[in-house]
């Protein structure tokens, strides 16, 4: 089953933190343990650092702005460093592709799709980093008033195990590319590609002390992190609680923040839509990464009129589903801890009990190891939007069906909870389209498909509890940067 490589990667080895541009381990020595959430046996270890540690990465990035060439850098030059590290990521991409997969539980082929957008990060933001310009403000006679974009400074940014390839590139070529310098603390379910990156990232160029990593478990190097006086800016991907204590945190030194806190992004499907077309993509919003995904379509909502026929076709797809380990590239993989299965089984069990319908389960693999973390997909029928399986994000590949009256029901239910970061609406009606992507509260919105293949070019963020500020894009340069005001008296 799957490849040798993917079996393989990474066997053993003890890997090490960057700070500096030194490979570097804890100060304290301690080490954390890395699972493959695929047989949840141990291959790797990864430093388990402290504030102590965060402390000398972030002087480090702080020396690096302060004193280096990198802010005074020509923009040109920086994207081109950018560039270069898309091309080795392109060059490395079997490994990293590979690595990414053990250490999340991803099928490897979603492994090599996170590579190809991780690739087109870099250069996007590689050629983007010349182009972010000032402007001139008419003002009183005598003066001439003009703006410039300069960077934060040290920028941290706190990515999640469940696209740490694709996060850190969204958050590190933003940043870099701005003149930005970096402290990157990955989960520690998954921080090996992180760890490589920056690795790669000294091989293209980068100065020493602009790209540093720090391991460690959230509560001491992420805490250590996000109230450091030496940092400028931070960003974090994850739980809307998590988000809001960093927010308090870097609040104690009047920072600011981007945060990305999830979803329970609802798919629209209106009787007049192109049901054959809308279903895999249902699906497919769901499954991916196991359902493990800030924008995944956790809710189909359904006209009554074509409720039926929309459920009994996606029960068919979902019987049919296999879950299985990351190299034998199936359906899906496995979810990254047993906390997470835990959760995900907790939920639906409490669903059931409050009446909700399973309408189809998928299935877990026969070579699937005991001793992995998998669930089996389900699809359920909930009658109350009220009910949590309706209102929280389960991050996990279970699909919740409502069932909607008219347009402004659908809006309703849609905009029924506490998230607001994408949305879908399946309609053949022009009209209804544009009424509907309006009055939707999503930071983003596809109409008649959902997802755009990582979606570099396109602005990502929330409303609500999804969190604020604004990733991918010309506008993540916006957030990592600061606008200065110079006005000169010539009289």
């Amino acid at each position: 089953m799957g490849t040798h490589l993917s079996r393989t990667i990474a066997e053993g080895r003890a890997f090490t933190q960057l700070v500096g541009g030194r490979a570097v381990d804890s100060l304290s020595g301690e080490r954390i343990d890395v699972l493959s959430p695929s047989d949840g046996k141990v291959f790797a270890s990864i430093p388990a650092s402290g504030a102590a540690d965060v402390d000398l990465a972030v002087r480090a990035a702080r020396r690096a702005f302060d004193d280096g060439p990198w802010a005074r850098m020509p923009a040109v030059e920086r994207g081109r460093l950018l560039t270069k590290l898309g091309q080795l990521v392109e060059k490395n991409g079997t490994e990293l592709a590979a690595l990414e997969s053990r250490d999340t539980g991803k099928p490897v082929r979603q492994g090599r799709a996170d590579v190809n957008a991780t690739t087109r990060y870099y250069e996007f933001y590689g050629g983007a980093a010349d182009k972010i310009h000032g402007d001139t403000i008419p003002f009183l006679d005598g003066y001439t008033a003009l703006t410039l974009r300069e960077p934060h400074g040290v920028v941290v940014g706190i990515i999640p195990w469940n696209y740490p390839l694709q996060i850190l590139a969204r958050v590190a070529g933003a940043a870099l590319a701005m003149g930005n310098t970096l402290v990157v603390k990955p989960a520690e379910d998954a921080s090996l590609t992180t760890i490589r990156i920056a690795e790669l990232a000294l091989e293209a160029g980068f100065p020493e002390g602009v790209f540093n990593v720090v391991t460690g478990y959230g509560r001491d190097a992420g805490a250590a992190l996000s109230g450091h006086p030496l940092v400028d800016y931070v960003t974090f991907t994850g739980s809307p609680a998590t988000g809001a204590a960093i927010q308090k945190a870097a609040a104690e030194n009047n920072r600011g923040v981007t945060l990305e806190l999830g979803g329970k992004s609802p798919q629209i499907v209106f009787a007049d839509a192109d049901i054959d077309a809308a279903v895999p993509v249902l699906v497919n919003a769901i499954i991916q990464n196991g359902g493990q995904t800030c924008s995944a379509g956790s809710r189909v909502l359904i006209e009554r009129a074509v409720y039926d026929e929309v459920a009994e076709a996606l029960a068919e797809r979902f019987s049919a589903l296999v879950a299985g380990p990351h190299d034998a590239d199936l359906d899906l993989g496995s979810l990254i801890n047993p906390r997470q299965r835990q959760k995900v089984t907790g939920m639906v069990s409490d669903a059931e009990r409050a009446g909700c319908e399973i309408l189809a389960r998928g299935s877990i693999h026969a070579d699937a190891p005991e001793s992995g973390f998998y669930y089996a997909p389900a699809l359920i029928a909930a009658k109350d939007t009220k009910l949590a399986i309706a209102q929280e994000e389960v991050f996990g590949p279970v699909l919740t069906l409502l069932a909607f009256d008219d347009e402004a029901d659908a809006i309703g239910i849609a905009n029924g909870t506490e998230y607001g970061l994408v949305a879908g609406i399946w309609t053949r009606d022009g009209a209804r389209q544009h009424r509907v992507a309006k009055r939707v509260r999503a930071g983003q919105v596809f109409v008649n498909g959902y997802g755009a293949g990582g979606g570099i070019e396109l602005p990502f963020g929330g409303f609500k509890r999804s969190g604020h500020g604004r990733e991918k894009g010309f506008e993540a340069l916006y957030d990592m940067s600061a606008t200065k005001t110079v006005v000169f008296n010539h009289g």
